[in-house]
């Protein structure tokens, strides 16, 4: 009896483990989550982990800069083993500034938010861009990006339209009281580098610009939502900036500057780096910015500006639709601009271009560095309730050339100007364009054959997407 006491005993000790244990294990799978990615990108990684296994924590409170920095150095080590990819589960994830990797994937859960700390020692500064010369707020240096690299390859910023937020108030009001000494941060830049892909996010309240390439090739922009108070300073949307064959396609801007600026450094800064921005597609793309452009090609274009193209565009309430900002001093040149199939509603301007937009990087600029304007083509447009047509004003005894505008309807505004057309140095022709334009720009009939739309393929549109796939599991 003894011993079948003690069996008994020995059973019910046992199962009392096994209970605890699948307890346990039950707790265990609770706090396990898991999460299946699929996404389309320029190359997928063999390899992956989570920010929570580097101490992340999506609080909103908790700094989470040493986190991603821990991850991303530690993920360096597969580079040359297929990359690897950090996935940003949802939360909210307060952090400064850091530093990418090549091949490397960045990819936010559609519920994961990315916070900009409004700690200045978590934003390290750098020297000014050369072909700057100097900040754009401040004479000395920049603040690093939220998002930064330089001299990489292979590099992705994704994911399900998750948010990053540069919490721009702060920014905000340090410029408007000019208490700033370095330049305002941007929310991504990579410079310097090849095989870029941001896509599928949406940006919010940008301290600055919010996208900005820049020294860099072969760039997707792609499905990208900028959101900004519309009086809020300087939050353009994505900046090319003496880049080679980039794409931006599919995005949705609503900010306080320019939707696409389109630059190459900043007066005798730019012209001795002389990095052209060229072979840029522009398409679908939809914008607000009541106070500026559309597209803009400048003010900063001293390097060159060629081969641009740009179709399927839409302007809501934005103040013009294409525009070129350039002066004397700038050098450089804006040539071969191709823009089609842009629909534009509430509209200062449709179409403006100025030769003498000041804003010197310093007084030792050229000032026999005079910029050449031509081979500028618009077609197939349609605008209503518009003030004012257009306003091109070239340069004194350099006149911006080959302009060229055909089938284009702009429907006037009841208070519009009576003069819808203000032209200045400048040389054309139209066809097929309302309200009749200038004599600077003869109309060469109805069935004249102009501002054609280049017909061949830049190389950043033969690239194809590979579809990838991953089962994540993290804490």
């Amino acid at each position: 009896m003894e011993l079948l006491g003690r069996r008994t005993q020995v059973i019910k000790l046992f199962l009392v483990l096994v209970v605890v244990g699948l307890l346990r294990g039950a707790e265990s799978r609770t706090t396990m989550k898991f999460e299946s990615l699929e996404y389309t990108a320029i190359s997928c990684r063999a390899h992956s982990a989570s920010l929570t296994e580097f101490g992340g924590v999506g609080d909103g409170k908790s700094s989470n800069t040493k986190a991603f920095q821990a991850a991303i150095s530690q993920l360096s080590q597969y580079a040359s083993e297929g990359g690897a990819q950090l996935f940003v589960p949802a939360g909210k994830w307060l952090t400064g500034s850091f530093n990418l990797i090549s091949h490397f994937t960045l990819y936010l859960h559609k519920d994961a938010v990315l916070l900009a700390s409004q700690d200045v020692n978590e934003w390290p500064v750098l020297k000014p861009l050369p072909s700057y010369g100097r900040g754009r707020d401040a004479a000395a240096g920049r603040f690093s990006s939220l998002i930064f690299g330089t001299n990489l390859t292979d590099v992705i910023v994704t994911g399900d339209n998750g948010t990053i937020d540069g919490q721009g108030e702060f920014w905000w009001q340090q410029f408007h009281k000019k208490k700033l000494k370095y330049t305002r941060p941007y929310l991504i830049e990579i410079m310097f580098s090849t095989d870029i892909q941001i896509s599928n996010l949406t940006l919010r309240d940008s301290p600055s610009w919010n996208v900005h390439p820049v020294y860099s090739s072969n760039i997707l922009v792609q499905g990208i939502t900028v959101i900004a108070p519309i009086t809020s300073p300087n939050t353009d949307g994505i900046n090319p900036d003496s880049c080679t064959n980039t794409r931006i396609e599919d995005c949705y801007i609503v900010s306080g500057d320019d939707c696409v600026a389109v630059k190459s450094g900043w007066d005798e800064y730019g012209i001795a780096f002389g990095r052209p921005t060229k072979q840029l597609v522009i398409r679908r793309l939809t914008c607000i910015s009541p106070y500026s452009a559309t597209i803009a090609l400048g003010s900063e274009m001293s390097g060159g500006i060629q081969d641009v193209r740009a179709e399927d565009i839409v302007a809501i309430n934005t103040e013009s639709g294409i525009r070129i900002k350039t002066a004397v001093g700038r050098g450089g040149y804006v040539k071969d601009i191709y823009v089609r199939r842009m629909t534009m509603h509430t509209m200062k301007w449709v179409f403006k271009m100025n030769g003498d937009y000041g804003s010197h990087a310093d007084g030792k600029y050229d000032k026999n560095a005079v910029p050449e304007i031509k081979g500028i083509n618009y077609r197939d447009m349609v605008a209503d309730n518009v003030t004012i047509a257009a306003r091109l004003e070239g340069i004194a005894d350099h006149p911006f050339t080959g302009i060229c505008i055909s089938n284009v309807t702009i429907g006037l505004a009841a208070k519009a100007k009576k003069q819808p057309w203000t032209c200045t140095d400048i040389e054309g022709i139209t066809s097929g364009v309302t309200p009749s334009p200038c004599d600077l720009l003869p109309d060469q009939g109805p069935k004249a054959t102009a501002c054609n739309f280049p017909a061949d393929d830049l190389p950043i549109d033969l690239v194809e997407l590979k579809q990838c796939t991953y089962r994540m599991s993290y804490l």
